[in-house]
């Protein structure tokens, strides 16, 4: 069933390069339709594997991956459509092809384990997808506004001048992406604390449990990421980072983000290989 998502989200993205390349009202439309359409198919995939697994599809690498992509297409069309800006749809949608490509086609059928019962366990996880899918959206915002700025700063006010909104819309937007993200992020560090704290009391045989610690690399790098944004704020309002300095942190919190979510979470934890 992923592959009928990700079909629909390789041919917006087709639709979103094109109107970013020619600026073509109709082209942006239909691009921002057949998102809609890949978001619904994603819906009713996510909401078919509610129904099979009792609960929403989180549990394992491969489900959150999938349930990023679709929270992301989500927060990505919200802001989208409350800005009437479509130029940064053509720098998410090869993130969203990228990601869903795993799900598509390496699916895992995941058997929920007692351990992960609870509404704790899926308040922890949706908070941080949430707050990842908000570091996204932070992150290509810094992207653009770092080729918007090169620009400008060469006196050549070409390509990304015509096609991106100005230096400070993309600023202020990456700030309120980064506040909403740090938010859920801390929300689900706190709620993941607790969670484990229960867990090591009903379910201390089991050895995943009993490794979820600092010394673990996902609840390590995931600390990592909290002290990463957390400095960014910090740094924007106390010192006056903002502008280029906060695009780069923002890049970098989403480096961090990435390698967590993937790499560490398929191969390298031993905490949170449910």
């Amino acid at each position: 069933m992923n592959f009928i998502p990700l079909t629909l989200y390789a041919l917006a993205l087709v639709a979103y390069a094109w109107h970013f390349s020619r600026r073509d009202a109709a082209v942006g439309r239909s691009a921002t339709t057949l998102l809609v359409a890949a978001a619904l198919a994603h819906t009713f995939v996510i909401g078919m594997q509610t129904m099979e697994a009792g609960d929403v599809p989180v549990a394992g690498a491969t489900s959150a991956i999938s349930t990023f992509v679709w929270l992301l297409a989500l927060a990505y069309l919200y802001t989208e459509m409350t800005t009437d800006e479509r130029a940064m749809g053509v720098f998410i949608l090869p993130l969203l092809v990228a990601l869903q490509a795993i799900p598509a086609f390496k699916p895992n059928a995941v058997v929920r384990s007692a351990v992960l019962q609870g509404p704790l366990f899926g308040l922890h996880v949706s908070s941080l997808l949430f707050a990842y899918a908000s570091f996204a959206l932070a992150c290509v915002i810094g992207i653009t506004y770092v080729l918007l700025f090169k620009e400008i700063k060469a006196k050549h006010l070409g390509f990304f001048y015509a096609r991106l909104p100005s230096l400070q819309v993309l600023d202020r937007m990456n700030q309120r992406a980064i506040v909403i993200g740090w938010i859920f992020l801390t929300v689900g560090l706190i709620v993941g604390g607790v969670w484990a704290a229960q867990a090591r009391g009903y379910a201390a045989g089991d050895p995943r449990v009993q490794a979820m610690s600092l010394q673990d690399p996902k609840i390590f790098v995931a600390v990592l990421c909290w002290a990463v944004y957390s400095f960014e704020l910090f740094a924007a309002r106390r010192i006056g980072w903002g502008g280029r300095r906060a695009a780069y942190l923002s890049a970098v919190g989403f480096a961090i983000v990435m390698l967590n979510f993937v790499p560490i979470s398929y191969f390298l934890t031993k905490s949170h290989n449910f």
